[in-house]
């Protein structure tokens, strides 16, 4: 109950009054006004392309179902020696062990005071560490995209091997999804200070083509027929790569979105949100009962598109999204103007596009923007 990865996740009593919670010791929690938690960043947006070596039968980049295989096929494929610098890594600690005693400044949420905590024998966990030549580089491992993370899942590990050890610990923050592997290098300016990490670099690779060209999506939209609008809710999700994530999730096992908010970077509105944007792609459907929440699950056609290669999962996504009317309208606007169209443009599309639900003029103004996001998302895969 005490695991809350993301901000997004705190409970709401949290939320409303700046607090977040931290282990202290095995079994001891401390909740404060503190910052807890930091937003990814984007440093690079181009994706470098690897693959397993030949000889390698055992791992297979289409079957990466956990953090562990995907930090093997990191290692395997040379993505750690690229990104860490060095070639010659040997994998040491990983698992649950104790933190030991250590006590550290955090920022506090209200006002401008640093909060003063003593943390004594705590558990932690780390994914994996790989030690080279000059320095020791511990890894927090994740298979979902999220906007923000819990500094604490580097920063622990970190305050036990900076004491221990005499080389450099840096922090790496890794994530796969839809896949691409994110890599995040960081490094705490000051050791006693929680909220002191830095940013220092970030780089994304595949084990795929991911070239994907503006003209393939122009043909899409010339070829593809119009769908009826289903009477399902129009999507409000702008973020079409958090779609995505969720599919990668539920093609693991089915969820309530209960389970979604709770075991991932949902909250319970966004949970919504996300289940019915890909139940109107029709990626996704639910199961229901009379006396048990709705069961979300992959579809026929989301199964497909998910295990599908890079290049042909991106084109079906684009695929889906293109047979809507009011998307393939602002679509080929683009195309053709260079810009995407204003709301109000965008608004009168979605009025005459028979749209499930919509009545009121700030519920067309809100939806637009997921129609803005997701045809930026399928223009800028020409551009990775």
């Amino acid at each position: 109950m005490a695991k809350i990865d993301h901000k997004i996740n705190l409970p709401e009593i949290f939320t409303k009054n700046n607090l977040a919670i931290l282990p202290i010791s095995r079994g001891e929690y401390i909740i404060a006004h503190m910052e807890a938690y930091q937003p990814f960043q984007t440093l690079d947006h181009t994706i470098t392309k690897v693959s397993l070596p030949d000889h390698i039968q055992s791992l297979d980049v289409a079957r990466i179902s956990s953090e562990a295989i995907a930090i093997n096929c990191a290692l395997a494929s040379g993505i750690l020696a690229d990104f860490l610098e060095d070639e010659d890594l040997i994998a040491t600690v990983s698992g649950r062990m104790g933190s030991g005693t250590f006590a550290f400044g955090i920022q506090n949420t209200t006002n401008d005071a640093v909060n003063r905590i003593t943390v004594t024998n705590a558990q932690i966990e780390i994914d994996a560490a790989f030690e080279g030549i000059h320095r020791l580089s511990i890894i927090e491992a994740k298979m979902d995209l999220a906007e923000d993370f819990l500094i604490r899942q580097l920063y622990y590990p970190y305050r036990i091997w900076h004491s221990r050890i005499s080389k450099p610990v840096h922090p790496i923050f890794f994530v796969y999804s839809n896949g691409i592997c994110h890599l995040y290098e960081y490094q705490f300016q000051n050791p006693a200070y929680y909220n002191s990490l830095e940013l220092i670099k970030h780089k994304r690779y595949s084990f795929e083509d991911t070239s994907i060209q503006l003209s393939e999506i122009q043909e899409i939209a010339a070829n593809t027929q119009t769908v009826t609008e289903p009477p399902i809710p129009f999507p409000q999700a702008d973020s079409f790569e958090r779609l995505i994530s969720l599919c990668e999730i539920l093609n693991i096992h089915t969820l309530t979105c209960e389970e979604i908010s709770e075991e991932y970077a949902f909250d319970l509105r966004q949970a919504d949100y996300y289940t019915n944007a890909a139940r109107y792609l029709g990626l996704v459907d639910k199961c229901c009962s009379d006396d048990l929440p709705s069961l979300f699950y992959l579809t026929a056609k989301g199964k497909k598109i998910i295990n599908s290669n890079y290049k042909q999962r991106h084109l079906a996504f684009c695929t889906a999204i293109l047979q809507h009317e009011v998307f393939k309208k602002v679509f080929t606007h683009y195309m053709d103007f260079g810009i995407s169209p204003t709301i109000q443009e965008i608004v009168k599309l979605m009025q005459g596009s028979h749209l499930y639900n919509l009545k009121s003029e700030n519920t067309y103004k809100r939806r637009s923007s997921t129609v803005i996001a997701w045809v930026t998302w399928m223009i800028k895969l020409t551009q990775s």
